[in-house]
């Protein structure tokens, strides 16, 4: 196992993530509530789902 600790972009990659992440979950919700563009509100909240993931694993 690498106990390394992340340095650069490595470290504040899963921040950024983050921030995506929220982004499009506020993104795909108003989409929703507002009734327009159903396909594109539930693609965001997919996204918003795998970018979540991804900081999961990332910081396993």
């Amino acid at each position: 196992m690498n106990t390394e600790t992340l340095t650069g972009i490595g470290a504040a990659a899963p921040a950024i993530a983050m921030l995506g992440m929220f982004a499009c979950l506020a993104g795909g919700i108003y989409l929703l509530v507002k009734g327009r563009e159903r396909k594109r509100a539930v693609l965001m909240l997919v996204m918003a789902v795998v970018l979540l993931g991804n900081v999961l694993i990332w910081t396993l």
